[in-house]
């Protein structure tokens, strides 16, 4: 009893005093954040001192600030992604279609900050870059402290904070995506790395039930070391950065979030698959339903009746309005689904050419927005939609079905397969356009020697060391084309990227594209010209080159950027985002970006087409020839 009555007067105490410790060791976080924030502050303050004519003053003091923000950029580039680009915009004007907003029309959103001022500052519009800075003082108010303690207050917040940081790290940190001045990209990383490295401290003291591994902090360790070791952006290896360093930490972090079983709350988490430990896993994201309607569909043997019925039809002019034209007749299977042989297509009408190369089907589920110019936001829209455009397949939409339907074996296939789509349970053109995306994506399942070599399970020459290493740095062509799918597509992976780069209609720069591009979707300025960033996987087996496929050869495209694009061959385009500067790349450093794009190429295994196609009770339509006549 005696035992009993102490416990109970005593325990009450010892609760309270480890309550207090507790909250004492989670406070470290969180005051961590505020003298960050505090620092951030205090200097964007000093903004004012400044006079309206020190353009050195202000350059100083952009440079100090733009230090200050990467101890901040691992919480609030995740936290309100909006206001973080009021701080660090890296374009003037963007046009947002997130992956969660694609029901909704596209927005613009004006970009403001430093990077924005840094090159202002550069050419000389001292007031213009004054004018940029001003809405940072208000942005960085959505992220007081007070309105920031119940974030903070949750390890779930930090995990999924992390897991971006890395993604961002081996994304844009590096590859001069937000800083104009090639020379500070280091330097930012080295400060970035070591300010997160105390983050991580602060977290492991606040909360000891949900630390870091051990693991996760050595490995970091050995990355900062790394960097480090490091003086000049040129010769930094960031294949060596990615494999050995960056890659292996995602893995430790994703399983350290399984572990835990962490919960995100945010938008920015729609896309990422949280079971993937490789950022070079293709499923690394998701952006496309290639199953359509039946996406619930999970067993092997009706997902295998699925695929056959998508064969069949891929290969049957059944689905035009001629009965002559398949959609392998312009996505051929032997030419990696795209076609090799022209710039573009024929016409459906047989008079004259399509204004569009025709892009491979490989790996087109891994882009929010389909097509070049993205008016779609589903494979199976897209399906559709060629189906009944009269320059591609000229189909009449309510005979699709009744045709397919007079073949015994799709009929057979298609009430089968129906009843596994209880919300439509009877054949419909969507189980049709279902079958086809489910068939055809199949083939972007396979992977690269670069993303074997990535994770150290093949190896790469030296001269594709050397040209990823180019694409990563002097070369710019990352900060368009973003790892891991080398697409338009960057961390957190939830939009689509559209560039305008002034693509000629000759390899002489003698007439101008006059495709319009986004602009038919979206008309403003900014999108006349402008093209959605293609996935460079397989490249070196889909040429013509381009949306209008003008250039035939890898080296070709490579001296075209080399050269600045339009503006650096003297033509006007005024709301061109390529660089108009020329690249300096020489013949080697071009050879060695092609061996690099080269190994990008996956070893699919192609199928051969179907030795016939199911017999239509419609005379008419009896003897259509596979794959079609043209």
């Amino acid at each position: 009893m005696k035992i009993k009555w102490i416990c109970i007067l005593v325990l009450p105490v010892l609760l309270l005093i480890f309550g207090a410790f507790r909250t004492n060791e989670r406070d470290a976080y969180t005051e961590l954040y505020q003298l960050q924030y505090k620092k951030f502050d205090d200097k964007l303050k000093e903004l004012k001192t400044i006079s309206s004519a020190d353009t050195l003053a202000l350059n100083n003091w952009i440079a100090e600030m733009r230090i200050n923000l990467k101890s901040l950029d691992f919480w609030w580039r995740y936290t309100d992604p909006i206001q973080y680009k009021i701080i660090n915009g890296p374009l003037p004007v963007e046009w947002e279609t997130e992956v969660f907003e694609k029901y909704e029309p596209p927005y613009k959103r004006i970009g403001y900050g430093l990077t924005l001022a840094e090159q202002a500052l550069d050419e000389g519009d001292h007031a213009y870059a004054l004018q940029l800075l001003l809405p940072v003082e208000a942005a960085i108010e959505h992220f007081r402290p007070d309105s920031m303690r119940l974030f903070l207050e949750s390890a779930d917040h930090f995990a999924h904070c992390n897991r971006l940081y890395l993604l961002n790290l081996a994304a844009i940190y590096t590859t001069g995506f937000e800083c104009p001045d090639t020379a500070k990209i280091l330097p930012e990383l080295k400060s970035m790395l070591t300010l997160v490295r105390n983050v991580y401290e602060a977290y492991n003291r606040s909360f000891p039930e949900k630390q870091l591994h051990t693991d996760y902090i050595q490995q970091y360790d050995d990355m900062i070391q790394f960097v480090q070791s490091n003086k000049y952006w040129s010769d930094f290896n960031h294949f060596e950065f990615l494999s050995n360093y960056v890659n292996p930490l995602y893995g430790i972090n994703s399983r350290w979030m399984q572990e835990n079983n962490f919960r995100s709350k945010s938008n920015m988490d729609y896309a990422l698959n949280k079971k993937a430990e490789s950022i070079f896993d293709k499923s690394i994201y998701f952006a496309q339903n290639t199953k359509g309607i039946f996406l619930r569909v999970s067993d092997s043997e009706s997902l295998k009746k699925i695929e056959e019925l998508g064969k069949l039809l891929f290969h049957d002019p059944i689905l035009s309005g001629n009965n002559e034209r398949s959609c392998a007749s312009c996505h051929k299977p032997g030419e990696y689904f795209a076609d090799t042989g022209f710039s573009t297509a024929e016409r459906f009408d047989h008079k004259g050419r399509l204004s569009r190369n025709t892009p491979s089907t490989i790996n087109a589920e891994y882009n929010h927005l389909i097509m070049q110019d993205g008016r779609f936001i589903s494979l199976q829209q897209q399906a559709i939609a060629v189906m009944i455009n009269p320059e591609e397949m000229g189909a009449k939409q309510d005979e699709i079905l009744k045709k397919v339907m007079s073949c015994k074996t799709y009929k057979k296939l298609l009430n089968e397969l129906a009843q596994l789509t209880p919300q439509l349970n009877s054949p419909d053109l969507e189980h049709i356009i279902s079958a086809l995306t489910y068939y055809y994506s199949k083939f972007s399942r396979y992977r690269s020697r670069f993303d074997l070599a990535i994770e150290r399970q093949a190896r790469l020459t030296n001269e594709e060391l050397r040209g990823f290493n180019l694409f990563m740095s002097k070369a710019q062509c990352a900060t368009c084309h973003f790892v891991p799918h080398f697409n338009g597509v960057k961390p957190p992976y939830i939009g689509s990227e559209f560039e305008v780069l002034g693509v000629p209609d000759d390899t002489g720069f003698n007439l101008f594209g006059k495709d319009s591009g986004r602009y038919v979707v979206n008309p403003a300025s900014e999108t006349m010209f402008a093209f959605r960033t293609g996935n460079l996987k397989n490249i070196s087996r889909t040429a013509p080159y381009m949306h209008n496929g003008v250039f035939r050869t890898l080296s070709e495209v490579i001296e075209f950027y080399n050269n600045g694009g339009a503006q650096g061959r003297g033509l006007k385009l005024e709301n061109q985002t390529l660089s108009g500067e020329r690249l300096g790349l020489n013949k080697q450093e071009i050879a060695d970006l092609v061996a690099f794009l080269n190994s990008l190429d996956e070893n699919i295994q192609l199928e051969e087409a179907p030795k016939e196609l199911p017999v239509s009770s419609i005379k008419k339509i009896k003897n259509r020839q596979v794959g079609g006549i043209y």
